[in-house]
């Protein structure tokens, strides 16, 4: 079905828009030998394995334009990279919250959408945004909610609620979130907490959860969740609904379920071109052309996550577009939270407490104090960084 699908897209592609591309677009015609540095999260576009087709290449294809594609675990990888200038990119995928922090702190920059005409596709309820609220910074590319992958064959109870991942009866079969944000979650919405909240007491409360369940833990982890879930290794991890028919189909033991005794977290993941990037225009038209609904569909249909277009929606097939994990019903989203971006000093007691959870309260105290000053001298970098770069900025 995919290779199927995969061929008869291309087909529309190249029949009705390789030629015509910078006309449809807006763009100039590409210039000869541009590469874009485009830095996405991992599995998260069709790369033409499994006879889907590759974006990528498609793009250059049509257009001359190069891409150069690498990929990060989590948002504040990407956010250290991007902040600290030692990367220059064209094009990013952050989520919502970090899409918000980016922009103030003016990381990225205002998008010109006459040069992406196809973002007409987008449904209104994926514009506007609390993260990007006048829709000037971001395109929407994604969506979906965060839930718990369990083996069926060694899980047997309703899996319907976070606390599932601290039951002792799966001690070292349990895989938690490599990420503060996502981890953090979790223990909040078992506390009754908001996972934007700005009480340093909650924080405290929710890192303490999150020390009691570490003794439990098997690994911490991101795309590893592929590997250690498929080969059985682990039985429980909480991760993004997106994914779930990869790895029901290397394990068909495998099984995915939204708990319904607390609130999920809902995301949107964003294309945004960093203040730095050398080829705007470039860079626009790539997010156009991700924007195109066969190309969304291709993609989604290979990634498995939620399109923000009805247009590409259409184009799934049928089991896809209407799979309840994909695409859940509205007592889901409505049972849901969004993660905001947090104020600067709740954001550094998030990385100190991330810290602690990660090395261990009752760990070696000189190791725990440096992986602390550590994080304070990043951070004094950081904020030192920004202060000269502005001093530049208006000499």
């Amino acid at each position: 079905m995919k290779k199927w699908i995969a061929a008869v897209l291309s087909a529309v592609l190249l029949a009705g828009c390789s030629p015509a591309f910078a006309a449809e677009s807006g763009q100039a015609a590409p210039k000869d030998g541009v590469t874009l540095n485009v830095y996405n999260w991992g599995e998260y576009i069709a790369s033409g394995s499994d006879g889907t087709m590759d974006v990528n290449a498609e793009f250059t294809k049509q257009t001359g334009i190069r891409v150069n594609y690498t990929t990060f675990e989590d948002n504040e990888s990407m956010y250290s990279k991007l902040a600290g200038g030692g990367a220059s990119y064209d094009v990013i995928f952050p989520s919502d919250y970090m899409v918000s922090k980016l922009i103030k702190e003016k990381l990225v920059q205002k998008l010109d959408f006459r040069n992406i005409p196809n973002y007409r596709y987008i449904d209104p309820e994926y514009r506007n945004l609390v993260y990007d609220p006048k829709n000037e910074y971001s395109v929407p590319y994604t969506w979906g909610v965060v839930g718990i992958f369990y083996n069926k064959k060694y899980v047997k109870e309703k899996v319907d609620s976070w606390k599932i991942l601290w039951d002792r009866r799966y001690a070292g079969k349990i895989l938690m979130f490599d990420n503060p944000r996502d981890a953090f979650g979790i223990a909040q919405e078992i506390l009754g907490y908001s996972f934007n909240s700005t009480n340093p007491e909650e924080w405290n409360a929710a890192a303490e959860l999150l020390e009691k369940q570490k003794p439990l833990v098997q690994a911490y982890v991101m795309d590893q969740i592929f590997n250690k879930m498929s080969s059985g290794e682990a039985w429980l991890a909480p991760y993004y609904a997106g994914d779930a028919a990869t790895l029901v189909a290397d394990n068909p033991n495998i099984g995915f379920a939204i708990p319904t005794k607390e609130k999920t977290n809902f995301f949107v993941d964003a294309i945004c071109i960093p203040s730095s990037a050398k080829h705007k225009k470039e860079a626009e038209a790539y997010i156009d052309f991700l924007c195109r609904p066969e190309v969304a569909a291709a993609n989604m249909e290979a990634v498995g996550y939620s399109t923000p277009e009805s247009a590409a929606r259409k184009l799934l097939p049928e089991e896809m577009r209407e799979d309840p994990i994909i695409y859940p019903p509205k007592s889901v989203l409505k049972n849901s939270e969004t993660f905001r971006d947090l104020p600067e000093g709740t954001g550094l007691l998030l990385d100190t407490l991330w810290a602690q959870v990660k090395m261990g309260s009752s760990g070696d105290t000189g190791t725990l104090l440096a992986v602390l000053g550590a994080f304070l001298a990043v951070y004094i970098g950081i904020v030192v960084y920004k202060k000269i770069k502005r001093k530049k900025e208006l000499q």
